[in-house]
């Protein structure tokens, strides 16, 4: 029996980057959950009869909007769901579900790499037929009809048992809940020579993934250590915890410390070490003795993807999102293939991939993928990584030293303010837009400006214009600032400084990077006047 439940709008449903993030008790206020989801299905047309996929993180709260949305997709004519079993889809398989079983589109639920818990975040994402988040056309529909909804429809029946994986129905609706895992892990088989890493394997070479206690776990433990026969303990942390274990499900060199002290501990040190994120599509990368910051791992994959069976005939493109670093430029240019830059987050990427414009996408902030999704992949780029490794035969060392002697080095670094007072980080915005004009040709230290901008991407498949994507500040000879607000928090705001540096003499490849960067870091804050302004002395991450 379909109800119709009289409701009225929240104000503060506006989708991010990646969908709506809150905390938890702001998505079980009464209503808050089901007016979001029932703004979703009434900015969509024509999914009558269609299939939805549905899945999450397994955070805190996941099982019980999962419930509400099944029991909504009936209410509202979806003819199937399919729902990953616990609960549970990493977001690439997520996107890889949508896209091989041609479903109309998904329900992502995750807060990505913030942390779990009955306090802290939530998040809800709508993915499109491509399998890729939706665009801004529709989060914009989705945030519209927010403001106005006066009721949503949901069919009464008992929640349905997600642990058992079989076909099941809801309000006449049918209801499959799937394995997560084996669609995906047949996909990777089908990318990557998995006997070549089966023979790395063979030969010693030793590795570690933290999954971080979310979602990867069950995806690394099943492809790495099961179908690559890596040994028994490779994969850490690989249950997926409601609150993952307490800790901040984020791959970066804070959160992920104790894998980089290993990684840094001498010659007994693993070969290789990686880790993921919440919901599986961010990653960490580290060597015995080198950590490779998400750009310049960007740059070395996508310039020896050739090496995988998937890529083997070559790569159509490269796209980046603005902060991160250019270094995949200069593979671009090197191979002759086209260079893409568009804001941060990965539906900017989707347009791009559908065309055949890129084959392999990066953001600095820890994401890569390719076309065999659409969403940013964690556990791919450690597959491709181990690929390149088996083939090569030679250490991350040797490998990273390789590309830069011969694209040179860009130096790079992020530093985070994080939970910043929202109007305080506004302020320094607008009035380092309001500056712009009057940046080029001045001096800070040895630096001149060359120019500064507030980038807007123009898509060049659908001629679609987002502004105000970020600052930028050039310096002659190459370098540059980036300042921008994140929208992947769910406190306050994070402010995000990006300094780059770009080095094309081998012998300048060695110095520590804070050092390499300091006149810039020096810059910034003079620029920005960041600590007067958010009265931080001082990042709270630095990667």
């Amino acid at each position: 029996m379909i109800s119709t439940v009289a409701t009225k709008p929240f104000s503060d449903q506006k989708p991010g980057t990646s969908g709506l993030r809150k905390k938890v008790p702001v998505f079980q206020q009464e209503n808050y959950a089901e007016n979001f989801i029932q703004s979703i299905f009434d900015s969509l047309e024509g999914f009558q009869g269609k299939t939805l996929v549905v899945g999450g993180d397994g955070r805190y709260y996941n099982r019980e909007v999962i419930q509400k949305v099944i029991k909504m997709a009936a209410a509202n004519g979806f003819g199937k769901v399919m729902v990953g079993k616990g609960g549970i889809l990493s977001t690439p398989a997520a996107s890889h579900v949508i896209r091989k079983y041609k479903a109309f589109g998904g329900i992502i639920l995750s807060a990505s790499h913030n942390p779990g818990g009955p306090t802290e975040d939530f998040g809800i994402k709508y993915n499109i037929g491509n399998g890729g988040p939706a665009p801004e056309k529709i989060t914009d529909a989705i945030f519209a009809r927010s403001k106005v909804i006066t009721s949503y429809r949901i069919v009464a029946a008992d929640d349905l048992d997600l642990d058992n994986i079989g076909a099941f129905e809801v309000g006449g609706m049918q209801v499959q809940v799937i394995d997560p895992v084996s669609d995906y892990a047949e996909l990777m088989e089908e990318l990557f020579d998995f006997s070549a890493i089966r023979n790395l394997f063979g030969l010693g070479f030793r590795m570690v993934f933290d999954a971080m206690s979310a979602v990867t776990g069950p995806y690394a433990k099943e492809i790495i250590e099961r179908r690559l026969r890596a040994p028994e303990g490779t994969v850490r942390n690989f249950t997926p915890l409601p609150d993952f274990g307490g800790h901040h499900p984020d791959p970066n060199l804070v959160h992920a410390k104790e894998l980089y002290d290993e990684m840094m501990s001498g010659k007994d040190a693993p070969d290789f070490g990686a880790a993921s994120d919440g919901d599986g599509d961010r990653n960490l990368i580290i060597g015995k003795g080198i950590f490779v910051t998400p750009s310049d791992s960007l740059a070395i994959l996508a310039a020896n993807a050739h090496l995988a069976p998937g890529y083997n005939g070559g790569i159509a493109g490269i796209a980046r999102s603005m902060p991160t670093s250019a270094a995949a430029d200069k593979v671009a240019e090197k191979l002759g293939i086209g260079i893409y830059e568009t804001p941060t987050g990965w539906k900017f990427f989707g347009n791009l991939l559908d065309a055949g414009k890129v084959t392999i996408c990066g953001e600095e902030s820890a994401g890569t993928g390719s076309n065999h999704v659409r969403e940013k992949d964690g556990l791919w780029a450690v597959l491709l990584w181990l690929n390149i490794l088996a083939v090569r035969g030679e250490s991350m060392q040797d490998i990273v030293s390789q590309h830069w002697a011969t694209y040179g080095r860009n130096y790079y670094s992020r530093h985070d303010y994080e939970a910043v007072d929202a109007d305080a980080a506004n302020g320094l915005v607008d009035t380092l837009r309001a500056k712009l004009a009057t940046l080029p040709g001045a001096k800070f230290g040895d630096l001149v400006v060359s120019a500064a901008d507030d980038f807007a991407y123009h898509d060049p498949i659908d001629q679609s214009v987002s502004k105000s994507q970020g600052i930028r500040i050039f310096f002659e000879g190459g370098s540059r600032i980036v300042f921008r607000l994140s929208g992947t928090g769910t406190s306050g705001a994070t402010l995000r400084v990006y300094i780059e540096r770009y080095e094309p003499d081998a012998n300048r490849h060695d110095l520590e990077t804070q050092s390499a960067l300091a006149d810039l870091i020096a810059a910034a804050e003079s620029i920005a006047e960041i600590s007067s302004r958010t009265g931080r002395d001082a990042p709270t991450v630095i990667t």
